[in-house]
Formats: C-alpha cells, sequence, structure tokens
C-alpha cells in the first residue's frame, strides 16, 4: 500500500502549493483592488483638483482653456437604448501648456438634435483618462472622417494638426441636463472579482486534499480485508 501512496502524495503537493499560492496571490490582489476602488470613491467625492502634469490616471481634476469645435472629433460606438452613437471628443486649448482631448459625452451619431459647443473660456471637470495604443484586434480608425475607435491622443493629434498635445485626456463629469453631449455622471470603477477567484482556488486545493484522504483510506481499507 505505501507505495502508491506516497506516489499520490508526493504527486499532490506541487499541485497543492499551486492553488494555495493562487488563492494567496487572490486575496492580495483584493486587498489592492478594494484600495483603488477606495481611493476612487474618494476622488470622486471631493472637489475637482487643478490639474497638474503629469496627472494622475483617474484623478478628478478640472482644466481651463477654450474648447475647438472646428476640429471636434468622434470616438468609439455606444448604443444606448435603438440608437446608435459615439462619444465627442473635442480639443481644449490651453495657453500655454499642451492641448488637452476632451471627451466631452455621448452624441446620437444619426441625429439632428442640437449639441452645446460653449464659446470663451471654459473650465472643465473631470476624470483623467490615459491614453491607449491600437491593438491588432483594433477597429481601423478613420483619420480623415473624423472617426476614431481608440483613445491615442499622438493619433488624434497628428490627424487633427495639433501640436503639442497631451499624452492624457479628460472625460468631462457633469450632470447632462437633458443636453448633449451626455457627460460621464461617475468616475469609472474597475471589475472586482478576486473574492470569487480566490474562493475557487482555495476550494480546489480542500477538495483536493480531501480526494488525497480519501485515496489513502482506501488503500488502507483495501489493505485490511486482504486475507
Amino acid at each position: 500500500m505505501r507505495r502508491p501512496v506516497l506516489i499520490a502524495v508526493l504527486a499532490s503537493i506541487p499541485v497543492l502549493g499551486l492553488l494555495l499560492f493562487l488563492g494567496t496571490w487572490q486575496v492580495q490582489r483584493l486587498a489592492w483592488k478594494n484600495d483603488l476602488i477606495a481611493r476612487i470613491a474618494a476622488s470622486e467625492a471631493a472637489p475637482a483638483a487643478p490639474l497638474t502634469e503629469p496627472p494622475a490616471m483617474l484623478a478628478k481634476v478640472r482644466a481651463t482653456g477654450r474648447f475647438d469645435h472646428a476640429k471636434e472629433v468622434l470616438l468609439g460606438l455606444e448604443v444606448r437604448g435603438p440608437v446608435l452613437g459615439a462619444h465627442l471628443v473635442t480639443p481644449l486649448l490651453r495657453d500655454g501648456a499642451s492641448t488637452i482631448l476632451v471627451d466631452r459625452g455621448w452624441v446620437p451619431i444619426e441625429s439632428r438634435a442640437p449639441i452645446a459647443r460653449p464659446e470663451g473660456e471654459v473650465t472643465v471637470e473631470g476624470w483623467v483618462r490615459p491614453g491607449e495604443r491600437a491593438g491588432t484586434l483594433s477597429a481601423t480608425d478613420d483619420p480623415a472622417g473624423r472617426r476614431f475607435y481608440t483613445f491615442d491622443p499622438d493619433a488624434i493629434g497628428r490627424a487633427l494638426g495639433l501640436d503639442p498635445v497631451a499624452s492624457f485626456g479628460l472625460v468631462a463629469l457633469g450632470d447632462g441636463g437633458g443636453t448633449l453631449p451626455d457627460p460621464a455622471r461617475t468616475l469609472p470603477r474597475p471589475t472586482n472579482s478576486h473574492l470569487g477567484y480566490a474562493i475557487t482556488w482555495y476550494g480546489l486545493a480542500l477538495a483536493l486534499v480531501g480526494v488525497l484522504v480519501a485515496f489513502v483510506r482506501r488503500r488502507g481499507d483495501e489493505q485490511q480485508s486482504r486475507p
């Protein structure tokens, strides 16, 4: 009996160690994610801070400048109810500083509804959005048609002839008020599934121990039942 049991135990040890490692790693990730969500919630509840560069990503800030509505573009695709729309991105020109691309909010693509385009100096409150790079599966941008599917400030800035342009953007926050564009209401929250993953890995580790114990007992019973 000893040899099969020894083989089973030795084979189970590295698997058990891996399952416990993965469960512990997910617990650590859970603590990190909870802290991140708490910091985002605190930033959202606090007044917008003046924009500093480089800004902290997802920070709630305010920036002052003038919108260049002649160079606005549409970003991505988003369906709301039966209406297909996109996000209206407008350059915010700032004296003595780089231009910031501002996601002013969602607008329908095929609609003649009026869109607010404030003139003169404005102050925008929003959260800092990091720039992206197009991947192999990303939709192809249409610079000539001013349609973009990846928020790449450098690429958008080059297409619009903006120089310099900030490597980040702002997503405007507001209550909408029934006008277009319809801005974001809250800061984004990352998904937090780490507790479920931790329970899964620890559960598999416990199941492995249970199977091993049952196997040892069965081998012991078989040994005792032999004449």
